[in-house]
């Protein structure tokens, strides 16, 4: 009997849960880790770089004529990384659609390893903000990719808990690097820059044990590879399981795999609707978490207590998707989105009126959580959407506006920083907020339960 794509992913679809899976999920995680590592780096170096006069005129040259609009000092740091994801994410997203997503997710965990560990011996602000553009081009690779990755080898019932799970291992890697800033202490920032850019080496030893997406095989007519793969997933889950449950119905994809399809119904209305989210979620998401110890400096802590409490606030980060596997397959992902925002909006209010200690290091971790609950929710629910043959360039293309937004939220929050304090950055972060429920809640279809085919469909 003929083997087709769509008898491969109902093969999939039904296997019940095991190990073997979520050991691929762990190893891409893994490779996560990195990413989340370097892309949180800012909040705790940015105070040591300051202090070496890193971000002064002189050393910025010509990005210096942002001071006119309050943008300079970390604010080019930050709007160099997400630059360079945009750049990333819009232009090469295809890339893993075209060349497959084990050997694009290794590429370019080695492109970020390489230009990190350049960046860390740059000898001025104006280098260091080329290298990290450059770095940033890599990582937004590796997150479009990691997200087709996951969806495509995780079984419907439990892509929400794989993504959950996902972002738990990755989130692991910032109070790592938290604490490493707090420990070799700000002036030592460059050792925590080489720290991040040698593990990635070993993840990419790692990914040996990764299959390719069997469901991107089938996509580009290597059907005997992909059956080769699921066959093998089968097995190793049979051998843990028991008998595999019957086969469901086989649903078949149609189409092409151009970029021009993406403006078709129905991914037009999902293309344009996540766009949106996505420009508008990231000046809540990193508008807080890569301005953590500058945020508390301007609170009156010190820059050794706004470290510390913000290595405390770091610990939250894993937690959020800890916690959220308990509901990501049992809540519908939109309904997931919208409450994270309005937490996000209220917890970061309420963040900004305190003075003490105690208060604001408990407000932080809520909008860490918030955060978090977020990030898994969406990165699961813009990878569900779009169908197989062009769902990297889809969610690169999505995903991109966050990226751009990133770069701008760097910024924007200098900008409202300077001109009002903590007060006008959040209030400014729940207007962004309130647009995310709107467009999420009233414009997003529901995913929870459903195959990736059907729902492209």
């Amino acid at each position: 009997m003929a083997i087709s794509a769509a008898d491969l992913a109902a093969r999939l679809d039904r296997l019940p849960t095991s190990s073997h899976v979520w050991r691929m999920i762990l190893l891409i995680s893994l490779g996560a880790c990195f990413e989340l590592y370097d892309l949180f780096l800012t909040a705790y170096i940015v105070p040591g770089m300051t202090a070496e006069g890193l971000f002064s005129d002189a050393s910025l040259g010509p990005f210096s004529v942002l001071k006119s609009i309050h943008a300079t000092g970390a604010g080019t740091f930050v709007f160099a990384l997400f630059a360079g994801l945009f750049v990333g994410t819009i232009i090469f997203g295809w890339v893993p659609d075209a060349y497959g997503r084990r050997a694009i997710f290794t590429f370019s965990l080695l492109w970020y390893s390489v230009c990190t560990l350049i960046m860390a011996f740059m000898p001025n602000g104006f280098w260091i903000d080329i290298w990290r553009f450059i770095a940033g081009i890599g990582i937004g690779i590796e997150l479009v990719t990691i997200d087709t990755y996951v969806s495509e080898l995780i079984p419907r019932g439990e892509r929400g808990r794989a993504f959950a799970f996902s972002q738990f291992v990755s989130f692991c890697a910032v109070p790592v690097v938290a604490f490493l800033a707090w420990l070799v202490g700000v002036q030592n920032w460059r050792w925590v820059v080489i720290i991040g850019s040698i593990g990635a080496v070993f993840v990419w030893w790692l990914r040996r044990g990764l299959p390719e997406s069997p469901r991107w095989l089938a996509r580009v007519g290597r059907l005997a590879e992909a059956e080769r793969v699921v066959s093998e997933i089968e097995a190793k889950t049979q051998a843990e399981t028991g008998p595999l449950p019957p086969v469901g119905i086989a649903i078949a994809e149609e189409g092409g795999a151009t970029f021009s399809e993406m403006w078709h119904s129905p991914y037009r209305g999902r293309a344009i609707m996540l766009s949106v989210f996505n420009f508008f979620q990231t000046f809540g998401y990193y508008g807080f978490a890569a301005w953590v110890p500058t945020l508390l400096i301007a609170k009156g802590i010190t820059i050794t207590r706004s470290l510390e409490f913000a290595f405390i606030i770091a610990i939250a980060n894993p937690v959020g998707p800890l916690l959220g596997m308990l509901v990501a397959d049992r809540m519908e992902r939109k309904a997931q989105i919208v409450c994270a925002a309005i937490g996000i909006g209220v917890f970061g209010m309420l963040f900004s009126q305190q003075t003490t200690g105690a208060l604001l290091i408990a407000f932080g971790v809520l909008i860490t959580l918030s955060n978090n609950w977020m990030s898994y929710a969406f990165h699961n629910y813009q990878a569900e959407v779009f169908p197989t043959r062009i769902r990297s360039r889809a969610v690169g293309f999505v995903y991109a506006w966050s990226r751009l937004s990133a770069a701008l939220s760097g910024l924007a929050i200098a900008i409202f920083l300077g001109l009002g304090g903590t007060t006008a950055v959040f209030g400014f972060i729940a207007v962004a907020m309130l647009i995310v429920v709107v467009v999420i809640g009233g414009f997003g279809p529901r995913t929870r339960g459903l195959a990736l085919e059907a729902i492209s469909g």
